[in-house]
């Protein structure tokens, strides 16, 4: 099944990886705050890259779809 990016609800997936990346800033990982700067100035696209890219399951954020 291929994903447009409007079935995806962007606004919920960027609100998860700002939280996804300031707890591995602060449990781990400094570095995380350059990550933390992308996503938040992210396009759409780029933002499902780097979800994709950090394991986040695309399922998850599809409008309308509940499991």
């Amino acid at each position: 099944m291929e994903l447009d990016l409007d079935d995806i609800d962007i606004e919920s997936l960027r609100n998860d990886l700002i939280d996804y990346f300031t707890s591995a800033m602060f449990n781990a990982s400094p570095a995380a705050l350059i990550d933390l700067m992308k996503v938040e100035k992210a396009s759409d696209s780029r933002l499902i890259e780097i979800a994709l890219t950090n394991n986040f399951d695309l399922n998850d954020y599809i409008i309308g779809y509940y499991r």
